[in-house]
């Protein structure tokens, strides 16, 4: 059964990146040859991405995806939800919807097949798809470093239950599973 897994890194605080979408503080992490290999086996583990215009404008920018398209790191579907014109990568399957991201859920989760549904970012996507009863699990790496404000890893209250943690020098991986009513 396909399940959708919110799959992120967040700072000890509780954001996914800075006020101006910086991601610094997180690249600027170790990363271990483990979770290098699980990160890396992430494109084989989901049959389609779901992401928010501010994430993938991100993607466009630092990895310069317009001139270099072979950079685009997602072999299948991704969605992005947005409600401004954005480029598509050229040859990349993308795929932009706006309004509710449970009328798209459906054709994320065919489109899919036998994998899981992988919500990139951020954070409120996320939330919208846990307030309609979408979202299944929520994996996320700790990084030790605190931001004290700017982008949220989930700006609602969900609740979840604790399946997993492990330590993978220097974050603390957690599995989270969605309480469903």
């Amino acid at each position: 059964m396909t399940r959708t897994i919110y799959y992120t890194a967040s700072s000890l605080d509780g954001f996914l990146a800075t006020s101006d979408h910086s991601l610094d503080w997180l690249l600027s992490q170790p990363v271990s040859e483990q979770l290098q290999g699980e990160m890396e086996g992430l494109t084989t583990r989901f049959g389609a991405q779901l992401m928010g215009a501010s994430t993938y404008q991100w993607l466009l920018d630092n990895e310069d995806l317009l001139t270099n398209p072979e950079k685009w790191p997602y072999p299948t579907p991704s969605w992005v939800m947005t409600h401004r014109d954005l480029p598509a990568v050229p040859g990349a399957d993308i795929r932009f919807a706006q309004g509710d991201v449970a009328a798209v859920h459906a054709e994320m989760v065919a489109a899919a097949g036998d994998k899981d549904v992988w919500v990139v970012g951020g954070g409120d996507l996320a939330g919208q798809l846990a307030d309609a009863g979408l979202l299944d699990e929520i994996e996320v790496s700790y990084a030790p470093v605190t931001l004290g404000s700017g982008m949220p890893l989930l700006p609602r209250r969900i609740d979840l239950e604790l399946r997993e943690v492990r330590h993978d020098a220097p974050f603390v991986l957690a599995r989270l599973e969605v309480k469903k009513p």
